[in-house]
């Protein structure tokens, strides 16, 4: 079981290259990721992608991925034609204005070559040089945030465990108390009767009735219900490796089987046990949230 949330970060410098590679994520219901890489690196963005599928199921995950080349890569190139073109045409529009004296009209150098075009710099990048250098640190950063998500979800796995043995003694204690609710129905009923009828009442009648009334309030089809529920989570958290979406609606079927044992109960001890196990449930959910 994995944590939807972990990070990861290195920096090294490979030859004269200083790459920092930097994984995060959050909670996602799906797999949503998000690579931000320098744009002469965007060619490699498929491969990131590929590697990533490879070990993350779910999550909002951010990939950051810097590289800094200590040694230039740029190639400059001129072009005289256009600086004599730029110093021509700034001579002509210093004639043309009278308030300036001799001085005024010295072109300076730096505005000349500040121009667009007159110097030209180009910088020369290997997609597939970079993916050498950048790939063995990737994937040693993949595997320490796998190693935390990993970290992260075993402590989940442990509470989510712990919150289910609670559960599992609220099904128990429902089991426990079954006889004596139903025990309840039957005296209430037959009390009921006896106040209106008196020495009247008719044994069959109120056998009759008390069946009726067992059929439509007795809480042994959702205590059976209940503990399929519990048993199956409690076989998703510890086999299934990315239990997370089918956690959830286990736990929404469990809660409504919950909600209906409370509508029946008459018990305040029983009541009781009813908050204690939506509390619990409600645990289990809010972890789910977190898990793969």
């Amino acid at each position: 079981m994995n944590s939807m949330t972990g990070y990861s970060f290195k920096e090294v410098m490979v030859d004269s290259t200083q790459i920092s590679i930097e994984i995060k994520s959050v909670n996602s219901r799906f797999l949503d990721l998000s690579i931000n890489l320098p744009p002469f690196l965007n060619p490699l963005e498929a491969r990131i992608r590929k590697l990533a599928c490879e070990k993350i199921v779910r999550g909002k995950v951010d990939f950051n991925i810097r590289v800094h080349d200590t040694e230039s890569t740029a190639t400059v190139t001129i072009d005289p034609k256009a600086a004599v073109e730029y110093a021509t045409a700034f001579f002509k529009i210093s004639k043309q204005l009278p308030n300036f004296n001799h001085l005024d009209r010295t072109i300076p150098l730096s505005l000349i070559v500040s121009q667009d075009g007159v110097i030209n710099v180009t910088h020369s990048y290997d997609a597939e040089a970079y993916w050498k250098k950048i790939e063995p640190v990737l994937n040693e950063v993949l595997e320490t945030f796998v190693a935390d998500r990993e970290r992260e979800g075993a402590n989940l796995k442990k509470d989510l465990l712990e919150k289910l043995s609670i559960l599992d003694e609220c099904a128990d204690f429902f089991a426990e108390w079954q006889p004596r609710m139903e025990e309840k129905f039957k005296e209430t009923i037959t009390s009921k009767f006896k106040e209106l009828l008196g020495d009247h009442a008719d044994e069959n009648r109120i056998m009759q009735e008390t069946a009726a009334m067992l059929v439509k309030y007795t809480i042994n089809e959702e205590i059976i219900r209940l503990k399929s529920h519990l048993a199956a989570m409690r076989s998703e958290i510890t086999n299934n490796p990315i239990p997370g979406k089918r956690l959830d609606f286990i736990c929404q079927e469990a809660n409504r089987e919950i909600n209906t044992i409370g509508s029946k109960n008459q018990f305040t001890e029983v009541g009781a046990m009813v908050i204690k196990a939506k509390d619990s449930l409600e645990n289990i959910r809010e972890q789910a949230k977190n898990v793969e």
